[in-house]
């Protein structure tokens, strides 16, 4: 018996709804939380691209240094690495997106063979900027 009977729509005295300087704050606390969002994933992006470069550096050297020990000279340019079958294809650089940005290093003439042409010793990124770390692309080993 004493029971009220509310009826739908009708509304708490006092509830009128959220205050700008409510709405304010949340809006803010968003934005803050996507700020700090896209940061983390635009960091997590070079690390990422970082690691494909070392991991292609790596790969291109180790197969240089296989083409050596198995023919005794350096390969004449890094497609013959893929002609020779110690590649399947030469690797995109991450940050150029190309394969065709890889700075060459060529190897040095042999004194016990001067007639030998130099091949390729190293490979080393033609991207521009540095890393995280503050190291140059180009320089990374």
């Amino acid at each position: 018996m004493g029971r009220a009977i509310v009826t739908i729509g009708e509304r708490h005295s006092g509830q009128h709804g959220f205050t700008l300087i409510e709405l304010l704050i949340v809006v803010t606390l968003i934005v803050v939380l996507a700020g700090i969002g896209l940061s983390t994933y635009s960091l997590s992006v070079n690390r990422a691209k970082e690691a494909v470069l070392l991991e292609n550096l790596f790969r291109m050297r180790d197969s240089i240094d296989q083409y050596y020990a198995d023919k005794g000279t350096y390969p004449p340019d890094i497609s013959s690495l893929v002609t020779s079958g110690y590649l399947r294809a030469i690797p995109k650089d991450p940050f150029t997106e190309s394969t065709d940005t890889w700075q060459v290093i060529m190897s040095e003439p042999d004194p016990a063979n001067p007639n030998a042409a130099p091949g390729v010793y190293d490979v080393k990124s033609g991207a521009e900027g540095t890393s995280i770390s503050g190291v140059p692309y180009s320089e990374i080993q």
